[in-house]
């Protein structure tokens, strides 16, 4: 899954999160949100986007409508579709809390949206149609893309932890699939090599009955 991770946010209060993979991704994302610039309770930017690196990961943040909507992808993924991703969990996010989004309190809509998150999470990650959608409506524009340290004070900074042994139901599917295709391929091998193994048996057993009646067509052997 090349989107990681992700959450809204209202300044540092967290409304809903959720995490494909298992480490610290959380409490960086948290340290983020402490030193995003203009990032108290308030209306804040009216649509603006941010990058910050970390080792191999990239923090995409869409700050709109006073909230925050950000998630961590792979840096091999580019900028288009997590941003993609983020607008449409704004868009999606709006049209459900828009009208209690600016009081609710912390995690007071985990329940029902993060499970939002992830399903649109591995949609943008692995879905072709999700990409093709994105070139028609328009490139993103480019966004310079900073260090995570910039943002955090001198001591202050977080190593990203990700334990790239927690199984994630895309790696599931993706193994399945391709379990499904090796055995196909060897039940295909072990089926031509029976069927080669049952014409040289067939071959010598008249090889063996010709020799013994006389020829190949057994003269000695007819009635």
């Amino acid at each position: 899954m090349a989107i990681l991770y992700a959450l809204v946010a209202r300044g540092t209060i967290i409304l809903s999160e959720f995490s494909a993979v298992t480490g610290n991704i959380g409490a960086v994302a948290r340290r983020i949100l402490e030193k995003l610039p203009n990032n108290g309770d308030g209306d804040g930017d009216a649509d603006s986007r941010l990058c910050f690196s970390q080792d191999r990961y990239i923090f995409h943040i869409l700050k709109a409508d006073g909230l925050v909507f950000l998630c961590m992808a792979n840096d091999t993924f580019g900028r288009r579709i997590p941003f993609s991703y983020l607008e449409d969990i704004h868009m999606r996010f709006m049209k459900n809390y828009g009208r209690i989004a600016h009081h609710a309190p912390a995690y007071s809509m985990n329940d029902e949206f993060s499970r939002v998150l992830h399903q649109q999470m591995e949609f943008f990650s692995s879905s072709p149609s999700a990409d093709t959608l994105n070139r028609v409506q328009g490139e993103i524009r480019t966004i310079m893309v900073d260090n995570i340290e910039k943002i955090l004070e001198r001591g202050d900074r977080i190593e990203l932890l990700v334990d790239k042994t927690s199984t994630m139901q895309d790696s599931a599917f993706h193994f399945r699939k391709q379990s499904k295709r090796l055995r196909r391929a060897l039940w295909m091998k072990n089926a031509k090599l029976l069927m080669w193994l049952t014409c040289l048996i067939v071959v010598l057993l008249y090889i063996i009955i010709a020799a013994a009646c006389g020829g190949i067509t057994l003269p000695n052997c007819r009635s």
